[in-house]
């Protein structure tokens, strides 16, 4: 475990450099650039917002503001949107770059330390979007908003060990790779970030306690929508989980780094 933290420091060059790289790209050969990274969740914000929220804005209490739907859907899109690129890059990040893996001696660890990296500055993109958004809505932004801080580190250990076993895994059982797009569109769905929970029956309540995200989620809404501090044992709890499923997948990455390259 520390060789590979020693690793990342000894090829930080590499990997600053390789995540400038890719951002840079994004911007190159199109007139609207960078922007692409946020016109599609807010786009998808906006389809939300003017189909649901007639209905679902009365069930928004506490919410002082006409657009309470449009901010609540806001503040989950930004979680997810961080959680779900993590985990859809990494699931066919080691299959993508096999040959890269074989020809060329680096540490692989790095591989998904780019990903992390690059997805985190689109993430900090989408934040800075969404509070240009939030001011046009006359929305304010409270001092619990340093919360957010916690939040998205507890975000970036539960993407990257889900991401690194499914990685690992799609190299070997490629059906992986077919079901987790699956996977994630039932967790979008089966998470409170287009609807409300007060609105879930009393009975689907009893299965969020399954589901990892939902606290986090739920952070965001209270911190971003509220402007209250998130539930601290909540987030005690999950960021314990989520650094044992990280540890879990360094691990697995680990055991398998060699088997990997001959499977490739």
């Amino acid at each position: 475990m520390f060789g590979m933290l020693r690793s990342l420091w000894h090829y930080r060059g590499f990997i600053a450099s390789s995540v400038r790289n890719e951002f840079i790209t994004k911007f190159a050969r199109s007139r609207l650039g960078g922007l692409w990274m946020i016109i599609h969740p807010l786009v998808q914000v906006a389809i939300y917002t003017l189909i649901l929220s007639n209905v679902l804005a009365a069930k928004l209490p506490g919410i002082e503001n006409r657009y309470a739907y449009a901010i609540y859907l806001i503040a989950g899109t930004i979680a997810w949107s961080l959680f779900s690129e993590i985990i859809s890059r990494c699931l066919n990040l080691f299959i993508e770059h096999g040959n890269l893996m074989k020809k060329m001696r680096f540490p692989r660890i790095a591989l998904p330390a780019i990903v992390v990296g690059s997805s985190l500055m689109n993430y900090l993109v989408l934040l800075l979007a969404a509070c240009i958004v939030f001011m046009i809505l006359q929305h304010d932004i409270t001092a619990q908003s340093i919360w957010l801080i916690p939040l998205t580190i507890i975000v970036l250990m539960l993407a990257l060990g889900i991401g690194l076993l499914l990685g690992v895994l799609n190299i070997f059982i490629r059906d992986i790779g077919q079901v987790t797009p699956i996977l994630l569109q039932l967790t979008y769905w089966f998470t409170p970030i287009v609807y409300p929970q007060n609105i879930i029956p009393n009975w689907a309540k009893q299965a969020l306690c399954f589901n990892p995200l939902y606290p986090i989620i739920e952070g965001y809404h209270e911190v971003i929508a509220y402007g209250r501090p998130p539930n601290i044992t909540q987030l005690t709890y999950i960021f314990l989980f989520s650094l044992v499923l990280l540890l879990l997948g360094l691990f697995v990455f680990r055991r398998a780094s060699a088997e990997m390259v001959d499977a490739l």
